[in-house]
């Protein structure tokens, strides 16, 4: 009997490394704890958040991007600087009503014209994120979280990079050549405060918070709305976490 129960022992021993479709594994001893799996749980997590924020941005770019895309959407229609609407005021009292007008669209323009050269900047901004970072944002309650990342790691460095291409759009257009005789009679008037807020940093400011809320729409999309998950790796990474 004591030599029958080697053979049992070693049968059963051997039948606790097949896996389930037949396929020996034998340990690995060198190595015990193997990764595969995991990292590519995590590579795909990853892969699946970059490839929304891509399509996002995409989307954002042709948005804002397009002729008076900023100025017929209320939400990234730029209005006069905070610090200037008193010149507004002042300046459609007066019958300046036409420049008035002329000043807005042409910032907006400004910034419709900036927008279409942001998308390499936010790519580039993807690829650094990290796969840990990829994790987090996945897991978060936050449907805004991989764009306020996003916002949070490179708003300065989008910044510096965008600045130079609102001021040539704004150039461009004649925007400062609109503000300049706005903002020169209502310096003129007695007891008025002169005025004369920075239009290249108040455009890109608001180019980006309006390229940043759309990005964020449609990161809330994929995770929201299975039918924006238009690929099998964000199907199988948004739908597991749904």
């Amino acid at each position: 009997m004591k030599l029958l129960c080697r053979p049992v022992v070693l049968m059963v021993s051997f039948g606790l490394l097949i896996s389930c479709d037949g396929t020996a594994q034998l340990p690995d001893f060198n190595n015990p704890i193997t990764p595969p799996v995991q990292v590519l749980i995590q590579t795909d997590i990853s892969d699946a958040l970059k490839q929304a924020l891509e399509f996002g941005i995409d989307s954002a770019v042709a948005q804002a991007s397009v002729a008076n895309g900023f100025l017929n959407d209320g939400r990234l229609r730029i209005p006069f600087p905070p610090q200037a609407e008193k010149v507004e005021q002042k300046a459609r009292q007066l019958g300046l009503d036409a420049q008035a007008d002329e000043f807005i669209e042409t910032m907006n323009t400004a910034a419709s014209e900036a927008s279409k050269k942001a998308t390499p900047i936010f790519v580039n901004a993807i690829k650094r994120m990290s796969i840990q970072d990829a994790q987090g944002i996945l897991r978060s309650d936050n449907h805004r979280a991989a764009t306020e990342y996003m916002e949070r790691l490179t708003r300065d460095q989008l910044y510096a990079a965008f600045k130079p291409d609102v001021e040539a759009a704004i150039e461009s257009v004649g925007v400062t050549a609109v503000w300049n005789p706005i903002v020169s009679k209502y310096n003129a008037l007695p007891m008025t405060e002169d005025v004369n807020p920075d239009l290249n940093d108040y455009v890109t400011q608001k180019t980006l918070d309006g390229l940043f809320l759309l990005v964020a729409e449609e990161e809330k999309k994929i995770r929201e709305n299975p039918e924006e998950r238009v690929t099998d790796l964000l199907k199988k990474v948004f739908g597991s976490n749904g």
